[in-house]
């Protein structure tokens, strides 16, 4: 079967696992506030006094929000070892797979229970995607481009976001409980068109030397990289680099989670696990799973008038993934995630103040969950929801994309597939737990909630600057360097403090040139890595 080598083809294909995450979340956040939802999963005393539907309470809501993250956590576990055994390519439209028949689950679902499974294996199959695209595209990208390339992870979720919650908006208008089962049925035609495309595109050629299939490399660098020529001088030397990486990997065998947690490993997996975690409670998910609740809080009217206003902050998102997309690898990993943290704390800080001295109790019966706790109106309404969407415009352009980009630079080859899906089961785990927490914190400390992400935000910017360091356009000999400095006869690795590490994307741009091919098809550094470490 022919094979396409374009590596904005392969990236824009694989990233398609993370338009299913995109999809599922803005699924559940446009129809909970829908009446043929509530009517479907409803609850005693069924009916408020005005003859609609309660639907689930905050807690039951919270449970079936966070099936799917809990099914990603354990997805993204397992795609490690998954990825190791079949492949980057293969574990990747597993996930798919997997994705359709969650949504065959989630579609037909009759009661809380069926919905809560169909849920969980759609995060199942969120937790692979998510865990190994990242690592797909890294394998196969030159290091200029490699910030957007696996940037395009978070592009793709924010386009899953925007185009599922307007289909969820245009069902809201049909009657009974197709207004819900249609959008979740269509969730599947994506799934079936990552399975397929991937078909056409090459698996990792590190995954494929690793496994002695030294032709199959070979045919896969050239296609990628010197577009056929099997004599290209640049393929012969990344060929013997990959070699001499796997050589190197063989006699250093005793490879395993563990290692991720040795004394010279330690501190570039807490990062990458912190990575994920920051990005999680720096409260977007808020943003996206119960934005409908915050929008009827902000005075906009009942849960189901507030769809299309909420509508606006999807596509904000997307816009604003774009600048991130372009300048990323200009602007560097640290000043981005200084820049985002900072104002992401800004914007908490400004709804926390406006709730705690603005708001008001909701009326007997006004709306019919008790997560919308507080109510605000007139220009403090305005000031509250110009802040969400500003908010929603920080995360985008900042810790969105560069949380799925960081972790992949940080580890070896040998170990980077386990420790890209450790990190990655840990932005699950606390998508889980802030997904089931946030419905009964809205309920019970009301603006507190607001107070607990301006906080979370603070933390991070301070633990970015003094412990993540720069690793934009870095050879990897580089990046091992500033995590691997030791002082003569100590046994303590002493990294290069974070604060004193740059990014020099134009010395890896001439780089590139000077080795006689353009920074579009030069493979990215992962490809160099045996010899580095």
């Amino acid at each position: 079967m022919k094979q396409f080598g374009n590596i904005y083809v392969i990236a824009a294909t694989a990233v398609i696992g993370g338009a299913l995450f995109g999809f599922d979340i803005s699924s559940m956040s446009a129809i909970i506030s829908t009446q043929p939802y509530k009517c479907q999963f409803n609850r005693p005393p069924w009916r408020t006094s005005a003859g609609d539907c309660l639907g689930p309470n905050a807690d039951t809501q919270g449970g079936i929000t966070a099936a799917m993250p809990g099914g990603s956590w354990l997805g993204a576990l397992v795609s490690g070892f998954l990825s190791d055994i079949y492949g980057r390519k293969t574990s990747i439209q597993i996930g798919a797979i997997i994705w359709i028949v969650g949504c065959i689950l989630v579609c037909a679902a009759v009661n809380i229970p069926m919905l809560i499974v169909g849920r969980i294996i759609n995060g199942f199959s969120v937790g692979i995607c998510s865990a190994q695209v990242p690592v797909y595209i890294s394998e196969v990208s030159p290091p200029s481009k490699r910030g957007r390339l696996i940037g395009m992870q978070q592009w793709a979720i924010t386009w899953g976001i925007c185009i599922m919650f307007f289909l969820c908006y245009g069902s809201s208008f049909l009657e009974g409980d197709a207004a819900f089962r249609l959008p979740w049925g269509l969730q599947m035609i994506p799934a079936a068109g990552l399975y397929l495309g991937l078909l056409v595109l090459p698996e990792s050629p590190r995954w494929l030397a690793g496994k002695d299939r030294w032709e199959d490399a070979h045919n896969v660098l050239t296609l990628i990289h010197a577009k056929g020529d099997h004599n290209s001088p640049f393929v012969a030397k990344e060929l013997a680099e990959i070699r001499a990486a796997v050589e190197f990997e063989r006699q250093n065998s005793d490879v395993s989670v563990k290692e991720l947690f040795h004394p010279k490993m330690i501190n570039r997996t807490h990062i990458g696990v912190f990575t994920q975690i920051w990005s999680q409670l720096t409260g977007m998910n808020v943003m996206m799973y119960y934005i409908t609740y915050i929008f009827a809080m902000a005075g906009l009217g009942s849960e189901g008038d507030v769809l299309l206003p909420s509508g606006i902050q999807f596509i904000i998102n997307v816009g604003m993934t774009v600048p991130a997309l372009i300048f990323m690898d200009r602007w560097g990993r640290r000043p981005t995630l200084l820049v985002g943290a900072f104002f992401m704390c800004t914007w908490c800080s400004v709804n926390a103040a406006l709730f705690a001295t603005k708001a008001r109790a909701p009326g007997v019966d006004e709306f019919s969950t008790d997560a919308i706790s507080m109510v605000i109106s007139g220009a403090a309404s305005k000031a509250v929801i110009a802040s969400t969407y500003l908010f929603v415009a920080t995360f985008a352009t900042t810790w969105g994309p560069v949380s799925w980009v960081y972790p992949s630079e940080l580890y070896p080859l040998r170990v980077r597939g386990k420790a890209v899906a450790l990190a990655t089961s840990s932005n699950w785990a606390f998508n889980f737990a802030l997904a089931y927490f946030v419905p009964p914190a809205f309920a019970n400390i009301t603006w507190g909630t607001y107070v607990l992400f301006a906080v979370f935000c603070f933390m991070m910017f301070t633990h970015v600057f003094f412990l993540f360091p720069e690793t934009a356009n870095k050879p990897l000999e580089e990046v091992v360097n500033i995590f691997d400095d030791t002082t003569p006869g100590s046994t303590k690795y002493i990294g290069t403090p974070a604060w004193r590490t740059h990014n020099e994307r134009h010395r890896a741009v001439a780089v590139e040139q000077n080795q006689g091919v353009g920074s579009d098809e030069k493979i990215g550094i992962d490809q160099k890595e045996g010899a580095a470490v």
